[in-house]
């Protein structure tokens, strides 16, 4: 699938938006629904690769991002980090880290939103996906998104949570809107797209 990348980056659009990270991106349906964004709006690529983590992305980055040259640049990436509990969050952020400033050297001027990582809902759960979400947990993924922040502004970069529609009160993943506890249904990705294609448009 990556290498088909590089046939399709040929053909694209440059200058135009990229959404890139792992399956929670490459599940987001955000280039149908760009179409839906009106005249003048710009292309947008999805370049989500299904159990990405940090260091997957980093050797890549030319064909998830820079080959597109875009002016905007989305990006979920670590959430499989924090699935594993031998992987410290500085360490991925540290590779993160890497990753955009490969971005920001290769493609000058670009805008990078560094996305919060969606919340899961271990209650709701499928039993295969439990012992997974015993580390991947919501006071995990907070800690990672306040270090996800500090990022973003090193960088003078955007950091956007987009998460409020997904979150139920005990701020969980809404059962409603999840496949089997992480992963998002389409309804869930639906909700949260008013928000994330505000950005978009900017």
């Amino acid at each position: 699938m990556v290498e088909g990348f590089r046939e399709k980056n040929r053909l694209a659009e440059k200058g135009q938006v990229v959404f890139a990270g792992s399956s929670l991106m490459e599940m987001f349906p955000v280039e149908e629904w760009a179409g839906e964004l009106g005249e003048g709006a710009p292309k947008v690529y999805n370049r989500g690769v299904g159990g990405y983590r940090t260091d997957d992305m980093l050797p890549i980055v030319d064909l998830c991002v820079t080959e597109l040259m875009p002016r905007k640049v989305f990006i979920n990436i670590g959430t499989n980090d924090l699935s594993d509990a031998s992987v410290p969050i500085e360490e991925m952020i540290a590779r993160y880290d890497s990753i955009l400033t490969r971005i920001e050297r290769e493609v000058p001027g670009v805008q990078i939103y560094l996305m919060a990582y969606y919340p899961i809902n271990y209650e709701a759960a499928a039993e295969s996906m439990k012992a997974c979400l015993r580390i991947r947990t919501n006071e995990k993924i907070a800690a990672a998104n306040r270090q996800v922040e500090q990022l973003a502004l090193r960088h003078g970069q955007r950091y956007i949570d987009v998460n409020a529609p997904l979150t139920d009160e005990e701020g969980r993943l809404k059962a409603e809107y999840t496949i089997e506890g992480m992963h998002i249904k389409p309804e869930g990705y639906r909700a949260i797209w008013p928000l994330v294609a505000g950005y978009v448009m900017e």
